[in-house]
């Protein structure tokens, strides 16, 4: 039973490396979405796995155990192992609940902060544009969508790279990219080895949204232009806005460019990375359910309602 439960934490950490060949073998939208499912998954599995081994502990206590109504000894691994890693599983669970309060809270009010100032701003249809002398463009999701973009950044490009950078922006509310992004932010709190695989999440929804702005506009080198003028204008900017809300100039631009500068050719065959995020995927949820049906069954043998 335990060593099944240790499957579901030690899974996560194979992940960043296949989210990095994810992105190289995959488009860019079926990248998005393997990676972000199967980091959403591999993240409840760990955490299922980590309230497991405190229940276990409790039920080593005595006190717990007659509120568990047990009637025999629970049969585990030694006490050496299971109490450490019950101690253990309740610090993680700790700390991974209070930053993940502390980024929901932050990052509701960043949000809160962006839909005003969207208010506060000209808009046109679904664009709005906030007065500032920082460069700044991004999607804000909400009801409706709108694609913000301030002055100074506005000031930064001309008119064919300003449809781009708009054309990348709608890509983002269109795609619905926030909803990966917070995806990955919920997961990256519910495991240490999955905060590399938030960016991996951003870079495939920034190159998701290039595809679709260079597809849209139709010049794949203007596109290209577009963010990396952005992304240059907006360097020294510093911004507030959630992590969440995507932009075009977040990200590793040069290899954004270079991908949309690059002559296009036959996709690459992903089917190994896809078979190996499916595997890591159905590994994790197998070893999870597993232990967690093991450990009600001998939890039921304990009550006295089954036979060993």
């Amino acid at each position: 039973m335990t060593a099944l439960l240790l499957l579901p934490l030690l899974l996560p950490f194979a992940l960043p490396a296949l989210a990095r060949r994810a992105l190289g073998r995959l488009t860019p939208v079926v990248a998005l979405w393997a990676v972000t499912v199967c980091a959403v998954v591999l993240a409840g599995c760990s955490l299922a796995a980590l309230g497991s081994f405190v229940l276990i502990g409790l039920f080593k206590v005595p006190r717990f155990a007659a509120l568990g109504e047990l009637v025999r000894p629970l049969h585990t691994a030694s006490d050496l192992v299971v109490l450490p890693a019950a101690a253990t599983s309740v610090g993680v669970l700790a700390v991974c609940g209070w930053t993940l309060v502390r980024s929901v809270l932050r990052q509701t009010r960043a949000f809160r902060v962006a839909r005003t100032q969207a208010r506060r701003g000209p808009a046109a249809g679904d664009l709005c544009v906030v007065d500032s002398s920082r460069p700044d463009a991004y999607a804000l999701p909400g009801r409706p969508h709108r694609i913000v973009v301030t002055t100074a950044m506005l000031r930064s490009l001309d008119g064919p790279e300003r449809e781009a950078l708009f054309a990348h922006e709608r890509a983002h509310n269109d795609g619905g990219h926030h909803y990966f992004l917070a995806a990955a932010e919920l997961a990256a709190h519910c495991h240490p080895a999955l905060r590399p695989v938030r960016e991996s999440i951003r870079l495939a929804a920034e190159r998701a949204a290039d595809e679709a702005a260079a597809a849209r506009v139709g010049d794949r080198k203007l596109t290209a232009r577009a963010i990396a003028r952005a992304a240059l204008a907006g360097h020294s900017a510093r911004t507030e806005r959630p992590e969440f809300v995507a932009a075009a100039t977040s990200g590793p631009v040069p290899q954004r460019v270079q991908a949309l500068l690059a002559a296009p050719r036959a996709p690459r065959t992903g089917r190994t990375i896809a078979a190996l995020l499916l595997a890591c995927t159905a590994v994790s949820c197998v070893a999870s359910v597993a232990g967690m049906a093991d450990f009600h069954h001998r939890v039921e043998i304990a009550q006295g309602d089954e036979t060993p």
